[in-house]
């Protein structure tokens, strides 16, 4: 690459005199002068020259390169997170840890893109989760996209599960055991999406991802610590009240309580409050 680029300089250079002479001859015209011009383009020549050199030295290309790299490092992750999502999913779909498994009509894994802001998290599934396979698409579900869209969000953009991946009989609160054995999966499910903040809907939910007995009332409204994982950096946690319980409570004071949560949440995430739920 060297010895071609010199070639075409040098072969351009005599070129260029070459004619420098001829005009000079023809015009009559004292070749000091000419050479002084040429001179000012000569160092325009050199300079152009050096910009040329740090292009093919890979001054640029190197630059476009880590670019391209760093683009590639992070479809690739990306693919490793869905691939590994959908594993989990799978796992979730044929397990048999518990009771439940051998109850339900559907397992309910959960519904994210594998980076988010907000992560969910509620309970258990319900009897039209158990008929559908997917999480929060009954009357409870389709109050959380009322909030999710009060928020300026989508259902797509954010991460939806629950504690438990199966339904309790007649929605019964889930037991220890049944936790202890489905936990992981959700674990492991936000310490691949990797979300900013976690809201834990209702006490089961806010309890068992923080290893604590105390009642939601005292939970909510403040930001406490979740660790995926023993070496994990910990992730944001807003306890509120379950939409479930909004339902069943429907009243001004529980309906404030919650937005006021989810304004924290977006305002520590650095995003707007839509103007009709400021105050």
């Amino acid at each position: 690459m060297n010895v071609v680029r010199e070639s075409l300089f040098w072969y351009v250079g005599v070129k260029r005199w070459v004619g420098v002479l001829f005009y000079c001859l023809v015009a009559n015209v004292p070749l000091e002068l000419v050479v002084m011009e040429e001179e000012i383009d000569i160092k325009k020549v050199a300079r152009q020259h050096l910009e040329m050199d740090k292009f093919f030295a890979g001054d640029f290309a190197i630059k476009s390169e880590e670019g391209r790299l760093e683009e590639q490092n992070l479809q690739v992750e990306a693919g490793e997170a869905v691939r590994e999502m959908e594993r989990i999913a799978s796992e979730v779909r044929a397990c048999r840890r518990c009771p439940l498994g051998d109850l339900r009509t559907n397992a309910v894994p959960g519904e994210s893109k594998v980076q988010v802001l907000i992560a969910f998290v509620g309970e258990a599934p319900g009897a039209d989760e158990n008929a559908q396979g997917r999480p929060f698409v009954g009357r409870a579900g389709k109050l959380l996209d009322k909030i999710i869209a009060a928020m300026g969000l989508k259902r797509e953009e954010v991460f939806i599960g629950n504690i438990l991946k199966c339904r309790p009989p007649e929605n019964r609160d889930p037991r220890p055991e049944e936790i202890v054995k489905c936990m992981p999966f959700t674990q492991e499910q936000l310490e691949i999406i990797k979300p900013e903040i976690i809201v834990a809907l209702g006490a089961h939910a806010a309890r068992t991802l923080l290893d604590t007995n105390k009642p939601i009332g005292q939970l909510r409204g403040k930001f406490h610590d979740y660790y995926p994982g023993a070496l994990a950096k910990p992730i944001k946690l807003m306890a509120t009240y379950h939409t479930a319980y909004l339902l069943r409570n429907y009243s001004e004071a529980s309906r404030r309580a919650v937005w006021e949560d989810m304004q924290q949440v977006l305002t520590e995430l650095g995003l707007p409050i839509p103007e009709h739920g400021r105050k």
